[in-house]
């Protein structure tokens, strides 16, 4: 699934997205981690993976898009 990175916080690793229908989804820092990830600034396209659906989505894994 794709999204884009909305906030992110690098002192906890923390942040959101928003899926391409505009719902915020707030991933932790073990879904960051998973990716290897160092950073995430806002605006930039996201490849995520989650548990569940609507408003029980938990994001499991935070990557950058590749084409």
């Amino acid at each position: 699934m794709q999204a884009t990175s909305y906030t992110y916080d690098p002192e906890t690793r923390t942040g959101s997205v928003l899926l391409d229908d505009g719902t915020p989804v707030e991933f932790d820092a073990p879904a960051f981690d998973a990716g290897g990830l160092l950073l995430l600034r806002p605006g930039q396209r996201v490849r995520i993976e989650g548990e569940g659906t609507g408003a029980a989505l938990r994001i499991t894994l935070v990557t950058l898009q590749t084409f």
